[in-house]
């Protein structure tokens, strides 16, 4: 332990309240410069103390995480929130190695490290797969003690404080101290600052979910290969610890595995954009032997057999084999299909759940097996509850657990952590390809499931785009003329196609009764399709509107086709009903064009100002 002698009184700064503080589904979101200046970041962390104070969260002589995704400016704003931290009561601040946390990480740490739950919470200081740098975007979110987001009635709390703020306190004579080794840091007067192992607790959870000997044997099998490409972000060091160092993988497996603070910026492949979908994730996407819309190309090179990507936070996955892409709600639901090959699971799985606009294929796939299936909105918090749900913090609710969930968006997890976990998930799936690799004798492929899966359940055709930068009035204004005609349209043909309802999704939460309304306005018609359109709250600028389009094909009926053959009919309805071209003044045709679309493993077109 080292002894740092320093003045811990306790400064009182007078400030006012900042327009924009709402967290958005997954925390407050801006652009860099606008976080950095005067008292923005200081605003709104003094607004959670406030709302922890509040709400009777034992800030007082208690435990807080502090790190964040290795973005630019994170190592000043960790050191500011350390300080107001104990301005505000706090006893011990945990850190991770270099202010580095992962979100799933953070979520650990909260749940297991020491004896478990000793935090009350944790800041973590990301945009998650949003550019980083002093010119792109900044973020902040706040975990409760289960080491999940806060929930609606926080948020709500935290906005209200943002409006009415006079001051905020911080303890301004504390050194700024040197996170980059595990040390701890005694401050005096009971206050310190323990610095540990990025990396170490988010292992030993892991280790608890999966069985490591099957999954080294199935990386040493000699027909097998891989590459995990951490665009950057956070998860480099979890990578290289757990892929390459536990499991064996061949050096340089991981590639892209330094964190950086603008995740590469615009001189990468990805132009400092840490989203692994095939739009952004270029450099794994060719080395997968694939295209921008996910079709085969020729490679110089060997292809490896299994391939992987995170984001910035390392929260998000993306998963591949040998020139074939996994959708992400097809990856959802293929993982609980084959959960009985996973030893988190080895009893069971108990429930499941997807976000709204997510496709129906996890329905299927739980509907068959007689598990327990929820649609909730957008945004991990929701999954929060039915995960928590028959514990101490709802007794008398039912128990889902264990629980596997995720979203279209690249997010899967399951109630290890409460948050989406992209190493999770690429041990989900080397772990299902190890066992089954095992019973077969021979390598079995991400391919080999995924028509596996098809014959069995059939497969929902799938497809987003996202118009990114629009103008929020008329984002809203064309939200709020579908959402006038909610109803209105049940028996009605449209295109050709019979009209099923036409509605505005709310949620119910089955366990505490909570009601979120407005989260996004749903087609859906009488052969099961779908079209879904919503607006996202983790943009930083104007709007982004989102369009799913989802139909479903039987098991035996054409499980090859393209997307666009698919989905195309449905998208010339979308363009009707949303008059989207007028209201945005964005150009739709690239919708109905066979050369931009992404095809029959893909996932989003981005149509954005540039």
């Amino acid at each position: 332990m080292a002894k740092v002698d320093c003045d811990l009184s306790v400064s009182t700064v007078p400030t006012a309240p900042i327009a924009g503080q709402k967290p958005g589904t997954s925390g407050l979101r801006k652009k860099t410069k606008e976080f950095m200046s005067e008292n923005y970041l200081a605003n709104f962390v003094q607004s959670v103390f406030n709302t922890l104070i509040e709400m009777k969260t034992p800030v007082q002589g208690g435990t807080l995480v502090v790190s964040g995704d290795g973005r630019f400016w994170n190592p000043e704003a960790i050191q500011i929130i350390i300080k107001m931290a104990f301005a505000a009561g706090v006893s011990r601040v945990w850190c991770g190695t270099g202010g580095l946390l992962s979100t799933p990480a953070l979520s650990a740490v909260i749940r297991a490290r020491g004896k478990g739950f000793e935090s009350f919470g944790g800041f973590i200081c990301s945009a998650s797969h949003n550019p980083g740098g002093i010119n792109d975007d900044y973020g902040i979110k706040y975990n409760c003690e289960n080491g999940g987001p806060s929930p609606e009635k926080m948020t709500d709390l935290m906005v209200e404080w943002t409006a009415k703020i006079a001051e905020y306190k911080i303890c301004d004579k504390i050194p700024d101290l040197d996170l980059s080794k595990p040390i701890t840091y005694d401050l005096g007067d009971g206050k310190s600052v323990e610095v540990f192992d990025c990396v170490e607790d988010h292992l030993a959870v892991l280790k608890t979910c999966f069985d490591f000997d099957s999954i080294r044997g199935l990386i040493s099998h000699p027909d097998f290969s891989m590459t995990y490409d951490c665009m950057s972000g956070v998860q480099g060091p979890y990578a290289i610890k757990i892929v390459e160092g536990e499991l064996g993988a061949a050096a340089g497996s991981c590639k892209n595995a330094v964190p950086l603070p603008d995740f590469g910026g615009p001189e990468s492949a990805w132009h400092g954009h840490a989203d692994p979908n095939l739009t952004y994730a270029v450099e794994l996407v060719r080395d997968m032997g694939l295209n921008k819309e996910g079709l085969p190309i020729a490679s110089d090179k060997p292809i490896p057999k299994f391939g992987a990507a995170a984001d910035g936070d390392a929260d998000r996955n993306m998963i591949l084999s040998s020139q074939f892409f996994v959708s992400p709600s097809d990856s959802l639901a293929m993982i609980v299909a084959n959960s009985d090959l996973i030893p988190q699971f080895k009893d069971g799985l108990k429930g499941c759940a997807r976000s709204m606009p997510t496709s129906g294929a996890l329905d299927i796939v739980a509907k068959k097996k007689g598990i327990e299936c929820f649609e909730v909105p957008t945004g991990w918090k929701f999954f929060g509850n039915l995960m928590d749900s028959g514990t101490h913090y709802f007794p008398d609710k039912k128990t889902y657990t264990p629980f596997i969930c995720g979203e279209e968006s690249f997010g899967t997890g399951a109630d290890h952590v409460r948050e989406k976990d992209g190493m999770w998930a690429v041990l989900a799936w080397l772990q299902i390809l190890a066992k089954k690799t095992e019973k077969s004798g021979k390598l079995v492929t991400c391919e080999d499931v995924a028509n596996e899966h098809w014959k069995e359940y059939g497969r929902n055709y799938y497809a987003r785009y996202d118009y990114e930068g629009v103008d929020k009035a008329k984002a809203e204004e064309m939200m709020k003329m579908m959402s006038d005609k909610a109803g209105s349209l049940a028996g009605q043909e449209v295109g050709g196609m019979k009209m099923k309802t036409n509605d505005i999704f709310e949620y119910v939460d089955p366990v505490d009764g909570s009601v979120s309304k407005n989260q996004g306005i749903r087609y859906i018609f009488e052969d099961g399709s779908r079209i879904i359109f919503r607006l996202s709250g983790t943009g930083v600028a104007g709007a982004t509107v989102r369009l799913y389009l989802e139909k479903y094909e039987a098991a035996d009926g054409s499980l090859n086709q393209h997307q666009f053959e698919v989905v195309k009919p449905l998208a010339a309805i979308a363009l009707e009903l949303s008059q989207l071209q007028s209201y945005t003044g964005r150009e739709t045709e690239h919708i109905l064009n066979h050369s931009v679309l992404l095809f029959a493993r893909c996932f989003v077109v981005v149509c954005r100002d540039l």
